[in-house]
């Protein structure tokens, strides 16, 4: 749910937002209503403990260089009337960090561990009616282990739920569509509706489909006769005809309007959307969506924001999807960790496929601890995972696990542990294939890939033994590239090996690094045309995310005598970097991605002071087939890529690797099937005259978590971009919405997320202002040295 509350029927949710109170540490009694917390923190929630930092130059930069390790608790109060003293009374949690423990008016009424997942609990035996009653929430970060930066506390929305005592299930509709014809589908829908009421009855359930205008379409009613604290599924199969189905280019949503009556009382009412569409992976032709051939053109996503750390906005969520479209992206794999609801309820309607996976490892990643009896944990963690998400149409694979060493060589009970997880997955939706993300090409030879249905493996064709060994599965490269740059930063000469970096922490993107287990770009490309058996690819990654600096660890930073202080604090991996500016690899996907659309893009920048009369070479990515390049009006010769080369690059990007440095203009006019598609120049700029401020949105919403990003570039006074423009910039925020965070994109930066001053990093920052409660107009306003104050309104409704 997007919005703040929601009331059908005798149901209402209501997200608990505003008025928390939060601290670090773990003081006694702090659950306790009388517990005076007077001197806490005022939050909202989705709240991210560890992010506004300070960064810890010799910290672990794996983990982001922040401090996510350790106890919080979080306070605010629920106003109960003393009319609802007859219903039922859940707290439904998107996500806590970790090993979270929930307290209502000083009891205890649940816990979880997995802090990735969602969880609810009953609280109706701890609240009191009439008054306000306490919400304490426990967490502790220090018992999770995490391979990137996990974020800490309530991160994720909290809803409190009301309904009657005889309602559905939390998560309790099932809808599928066993068959599906071009005239017709039988939509099925199961639902778990529970009677926690002291008497007997009968029980109806009016299922109403209604088509993607919200038009009602069919209706179907069952009824079953409930024993005072029994559940029961009940289920119907409604026709649609002419259906119009779910695909990516036109994502139709269906619902369907469930009534829940109890003897002649309507008691419980909601709203449950779906697709209806038909998915088949077939082991030599790839991909099939509604029987067609669909290339997966995919990224992995972390579930970080870059300055906004884990707590989750959907706006957040929303650009990247946007800008990942914007690519020719047509999938998203969650890597590796459950996520939120909203990003699939984002993928259902942009048109995205969703590999929906649960966990990393079998271990702390997953807040599997010694004392976790694990086939308790994998039941009722899987449950919660499939029960949520298995009516989105986006989703057409599920991911038990990435990269589990031991599962992969049957170590400890491996296999066992990965059929069981892959039961439950079955048990709760059997619609849909299960499959296990590999990286060890070796370990399939233990024929792990029995127990589950697709092929998935990560980089350097390591699906090929698997493939061998069962060439009946379909083949899923569901980590790609893995790919390094830093944006707008380039070295001489080229690398002549992918591993080959150097002591300046940043790395060239002229796309040709690549840590020694993965791959450039174009092999991927290359590999797939060859290979057309292959679904498609998941890169590693969309966008770049705190934590995992590769090449720049702290390992590599001594060996290089470069101390612990220069291992990076994000990763180099992104298509676009931290705060979503493109680097010069947006344009190579978006090239190959989206052919139909025209893309030319020209690097590196051209200002090179003191390399005058130097090899400087120059690529142009684009859809065209050929180019011809101007330095100063005078040919460089024209360039054509080449589809039968075995060198990837050269079927993929136009290079003049000779190109002699003059300061000036470079031009690249470029060609498709013999005809001239376009142009596009760039230029030498000079000093830095001004800087500009471009929000994405000018007008967002008063609901605590809307967002606006403002980019801001340099430009010298010809209005060409400044590409090394680093000013140091101060910023003021005056009015109803508030500074969210701001960065720039390097992952050498320990400046604080939550500052008020940022520097350009190549020539581009970006400022994100969140919107606040209050509705009204903000001002931004931006300045530096020796330049001229910009300006930017926006508009909070």
């Amino acid at each position: 749910m997007l919005v703040s509350m929601t009331t059908m029927a005798q149901r209402e949710y209501k997200a608990l937002q505003q008025g928390w109170k939060f601290t670090k540490g773990n003081p006694e009694n702090a659950e306790r209503p009388s517990f005076d917390d007077a001197s806490w923190e005022s939050v909202s929630v989705p709240h991210d403990w560890a992010i506004s930092g300070p960064f810890d130059p010799k910290g672990d930069g794996n983990t982001g260089k922040l401090p996510w390790k350790g106890e919080g608790w979080y306070r605010t109060g629920m106003d109960l009337a003393q009319a609802d003293a007859n219903k039922r009374i859940y707290l439904i949690f998107d996500g806590v960090m970790a090993f979270p423990k929930v307290y209502v008016n000083g009891k205890r009424a649940g816990s979880w561990d997995y802090g990735y997942n969602s969880f609810y609990l009953d609280v109706t035996d701890h609240v009191i009616f009439g008054q306000k009653n306490t919400l304490a929430v426990y967490t502790n970060t220090t018992e999770h282990d995490s391979r990137w930066y996990p974020g800490a506390g309530i991160y994720r929305k909290v809803q409190l739920l009301k309904v009657d005592p005889v309602h559905l299930g939390i998560w309790g509709n099932h809808i599928t569509t066993p068959i599906v014809k071009p005239h017709y589908a039988d939509v099925r829908i199961s639902s778990t509706v529970l009677n926690m009421s002291s008497r007997a009855d009968s029980v109806k359930v009016l299922q109403t489909i209604l088509d993607p205008k919200g038009n009602e379409l069919q209706s179907k009613e069952i009824i079953k006769y409930l024993n005072p604290k029994e559940e029961k599924n009940l289920e119907v199969t409604l026709k649609v005809l002419d259906p119009q189905r779910w695909d990516v280019e036109n994502p139709n949503l269906y619902a369907t309007k469930t009534q829940v009556f109890f003897g002649d009382k309507l008691v419980d009412e909601t709203v449950s959307t779906f697709g209806i569409r038909t998915t088949r992976f077939t082991a030599n032709d790839g991909f099939y969506l509604n029987d067609k051939r669909v290339q997966l053109k995919g990224v992995n996503l972390h579930h970080g924001h870059g300055p906004l750390g884990a707590a989750f906005h959907p706006r957040a969520m929303e650009r990247q999807l946007e800008i990942m479209k914007s690519m020719g992206v047509n999938a998203i794999r969650n890597s590796h960790n459950v996520a939120a609801p909203e990003l699939l309820e984002l993928c259902d309607r942009m048109g995205l496929l969703f590999f929906n996976e649960i966990f990393d490892k079998y271990d702390a990643k997953a807040d599997i601890t010694d004392t976790t009896n694990f086939e308790e944990f994998a039941h009722r963690n899987i449950k919660n995972f499939v029960l949520r998400d298995r009516n989105h149409p986006s989703v057409f694979l599920w991911s038990v696990g990435n990269e589990i060493g031991d599962v992969q060589w049957n170590i400890d009970n491996g296999f066992q542990k990965l059929h069981t997880m892959v039961n439950y997955v079955k048990k709760y939706d059997h619609t849909r294939p299960v499959t296990l993300v590999n990286d060890n090409m070796q370990s399939a030879s233990m024929r792990h890939f029995d127990y589950y249905d697709i092929h998935a493996w990560n980089y350097g064709r390591r699906y090929r033994l698997a493939r061998q060994m069962e060439p009946d599965k379909a083949v899923v490269i569901s980590e790609s590239a893995s790919t390094l740059s830093t944006r707008g930063f380039y070295e001489f000469p080229l690398p002549e090996d992918k591993t080959e970096v150097t002591g300046s922490l940043q790395v060239s993107s002229y796309d040709f690094n690549a840590p020694s287990w993965a791959e450039i770009a174009d092999d991927d490309f290359m590999w797939q045309q060859d290979e057309p058996y292959i679904a498609g690819e998941f890169v590693w990654t969309g966008f770049d995310y705190l934590g995992e600096p590769t090449p720049y660890t702290g390992m590599t930073a001594k060996e290089m005598n470069l101390g612990e202080e220069a291992a990076a604090r994000s990763s180099y991996f992104g298509i676009v970097d931290l705060v979503g500016i493109p680097k010069d690899r947006y344009y190579l996907y978006k090239s190959y991605w989206k052919p139909e659309e025209k893309t030319i893009h020209i690097l590196p920048h051209w200002n090179w002071e003191g390399r005058e009369g130097e090899v400087t070479p120059v690529f142009v990515y684009t859809n065209g087939d050929c180019a011809e390049l101007f330095i100063n009006g005078k040919s460089q010769g024209k360039q054509c890529k080449n589809p039968v080369s075995m060198n990837s690059t050269e079927r993929f990007r136009l290079m003049w690797k000779d190109v002699t440095y003059e300061p000036g203009e470079v031009k690249a006019v470029v060609y498709k099937d013999g005809a001239v598609i376009g142009e596009k120049t760039i230029k030498t700029a000079g000093e830095v005259s001004m800087i500009k401020l471009s929000p994405d949105r000018t007008t967002i919403m008063a609901n605590g978590i809307d967002l606006s990003y403002i980019l801001v570039e340099a430009f010298d006074k010809d209005g060409n971009p400044a590409p090394l423009a680093d000013n140091a910039l101060q910023i003021e925020v005056n009015g109803t919405g508030y500074l969210a965070g701001v960065g720039n994109g390097n992952p050498q930066s320990l400046t604080p997320f939550k500052g008020n001053m940022v520097n350009l990093f190549y020539g581009k920052a970006m400022i994100i202002i969140g919107s606040g409660f209050k509705k009204g107009l903000t001002n931004v306003s931006v300045r530096g040295e020796g330049l001229n104050e910009v300006r930017t309104q926006l508009e909070i409704q």
